[in-house]
């Protein structure tokens, strides 16, 4: 029964976490390309939302041609996945509405598979790197957007552009704080502590992270050695039990000798009497 379950949980085939990570990424693009298309937003704006677009494009493109070189039949994955390529080519909005069809696809393989939190619990090193890649991207660009949005307008503020407005959200995730921008409304200081906070948790998530991967062993190695030590004990019990069989059929073999022996020596003490008798 514990062999029978253990292959079941291997047998889980769903989405990975890299590919869950990028459909919320690509839901994301796509809510950019609606405001870019449909809203009406001052330049500045436009400028930021285009630069975190562009950077999900070349995020989607690196994961491409690192798929391509992995695949063992290049031919094949780009019969099947060419679709993500085209959606991955910035500055053409037209082609970023391809991105649906990379959620589509996922969320084929999420209905295809009977379970969603196994899979990414046996894949717990590439679920905790897929979802850091993912809130850092999310927490980029909405923190820079809000904040541009919110002191854009404000007396005396300083965060006027779309470059400032990204350089102040990566130094403030950091924890770093330069202090060169900062924001003067009260609305862009909550804004502030939210980002401070979710830097430091970010960051710790981080630390643990590389812990596990210099300290603890991986599942998947944890899971082969389980697997070789059970192939082990398996082996050593199928020998233990052929022993066993060998030994009891030399045993019933002695006996049936001695049986056999006893039964020759009775003949022949029979012969040995009626001899003696007819002398």
């Amino acid at each position: 029964m514990i062999n029978k379950k253990r292959w079941s949980l291997k047998s889980l085939n769903g989405p990975s976490p890299f590919e869950l990570a990028m459909m919320v990424l690509s839901l994301f693009s796509v809510l950019l390309v609606i405001i870019l298309t449909f809203s009406k937003v001052d330049e500045e704006t436009r400028r930021l939302l285009l630069f975190i677009d562009t950077s999900i494009c070349l995020l989607f493109m690196s994961r491409f041609f690192y798929e391509l070189f992995k695949a063992p039949n290049k031919k094949f994955y780009l019969k099947h996945h060419w679709i993500d390529f085209v959606a991955s080519i910035p500055a053409i909005e037209a082609l970023r509405i391809a991105r649906v069809f990379q959620i589509l696809r996922v969320i084929r393989l999420i209905r295809s598979t009977r379970t969603l939190l196994l899979p990414l619990l046996r894949q717990s090193k590439q679920t905790t790197l897929a979802g850091l890649l993912m809130a850092m991207v999310l927490i980029l660009s909405t923190a820079s957007v809000i904040i541009l949005l919110v002191e854009a307008g404000a007396e005396g503020a300083n965060i006027q552009t779309a470059e400032q407005a990204i350089w102040w959200a990566l130094v403030t995730i950091s924890t770093v704080g330069y202090g060169d921008y900062y924001p003067v409304s009260t609305v862009g200081h909550i804004i502030g502590a939210i980002v401070i906070v979710s830097g430091v948790s970010f960051f710790g998530v981080i630390s643990g992270y590389m812990a596990s991967v210099f300290v603890a062993p991986d599942s998947t190695e944890r899971s082969e050695k389980e697997l070789r030590v059970e192939r082990n004990d398996a082996h050593q019990e199928l020998i233990k039990s052929t022993l066993e069989q060998a030994i009891e059929r030399m045993e019933q073999n002695q006996q049936q000798m001695e049986k056999n022996q006893l039964q020759m020596l009775s003949e022949i003490s029979s012969l040995k009497q009626q001899l003696n008798d007819k002398k």
